[in-house]
């Protein structure tokens, strides 16, 4: 058994292996489907690929934001900053200084985030700075 990724070859190959479990598990309902070995070895795996990952990639999450939500929904509706501004029923200054952290997000920019943009108000109401 592997105990340390030492290249990008290795991660790609170790990464092969994990899918292998993953679509086993898919395709026998969980991963009560896979045997004690294949278990322990697919939890072994992933905390290699993420040490790996966290060391040599520095993949890590980003930090979600309301605005950075609603950036990536700019992108997912192809709309550039005038088009989210109409969309939202917002001015377009007042919605640039929003996204650019100039301008606190207001109860209109929310609800209006909320109804228009699909984002969750649970999400909404737990990332609001106050």
């Amino acid at each position: 058994m592997i105990i340390k990724i030492r290249n990008r070859n290795q991660y790609e190959q170790i990464m092969l292996m994990i899918d292998g479990y993953l679509s086993k598990a898919t395709k026998g309902g969980g991963f009560a489907s896979l045997s004690k070995k294949e278990s322990n070895e697919l939890q072994e795996l992933s905390l290699l690929v993420e040490a790996y990952e966290d060391q040599i990639l520095k993949i890590m999450p980003l930090p979600m934001t309301i605005t950075g939500v609603v950036s990536d929904k700019m992108v997912e509706l192809n709309i550039n900053q005038n088009g989210l501004a109409q969309l939202l029923g917002l001015g377009n200054s007042k919605l640039s200084q929003i996204l650019n952290g100039k301008r606190k997000p207001d109860v209109l920019f929310l609800k209006a985030v909320h109804e228009k943009l699909g984002i969750d108000g649970n999400f909404i109401l737990e990332n609001i700075a106050i």
